[in-house]
Order: C-alpha cells, then sequence, then structure tokens
C-alpha cells in the first residue's frame, strides 16, 4: 500500500467540541496520473470544511510516518496545544517522524 492508494486519516475533538479530522495523503490531480506523484498533503477539516492544507516532507510511501503525523496532531489539537490553523501545524509537517 501507499498513501496514493490509501491516505491516512486521524480524528480529533478539538476543545471547543469541534469535530476535526486530519488526513495525509497523495492529494488528486487531473493532471497527472497518482502513480507518478511523491507529494504528500496534510489538510485539516473542521467541522467538514477545509481550515489548512499543506504539502508535507513525506514521500507516498511513508505510512508510518503518516499515521504517527496524523496522530500527534490529533492529539495536540484534542488538548489545545495546537491551533486548528495552517501555522500551527506546518512546523509538524515539515518534520521526519
Amino acid at each position: 500500500m501507499s498513501l496514493r492508494i490509501r491516505p491516512v486519516e486521524a480524528a480529533a475533538t478539538l476543545p471547543d467540541g469541534r469535530g476535526a479530522i486530519v488526513r495525509v495523503g497523495v492529494p488528486d490531480d487531473p493532471y497527472i496520473e497518482k502513480r507518478e506523484l511523491d507529494t504528500v498533503a496534510l489538510e485539516l477539516r473542521v467541522d467538514g470544511e477545509v481550515v489548512a492544507a499543506l504539502n508535507t516532507v513525506l514521500d507516498a510511501d511513508q505510512e508510518s510516518e503518516a499515521r504517527a503525523l496524523a496522530g500527534e496532531i490529533a492529539a495536540k489539537l484534542e488538548s489545545g496545544e495546537l491551533e486548528p490553523t495552517a501555522g500551527a501545524i506546518e512546523p509538524l509537517a515539515e518534520t521526519l517522524r
């Protein structure tokens, strides 16, 4: 498997009670075949709306690292340590686990 086929998702409940989903995977691109893509994106949805989307340093075959990243972000969102913004999660997305 790879993040091209199956993205990783982690759910979190924010301190204010809103639901969040952290998704890490290879994004869809209508112009490039997925098998040719190696970019891995992180998307954060809060109550169903995308509030942050950014690229990570991960490769498409780094599934365990993607699970670790999604889990860490979800845990930090739940604890209130991270705000649900691109600026808050970007430093984690730029670090290998």
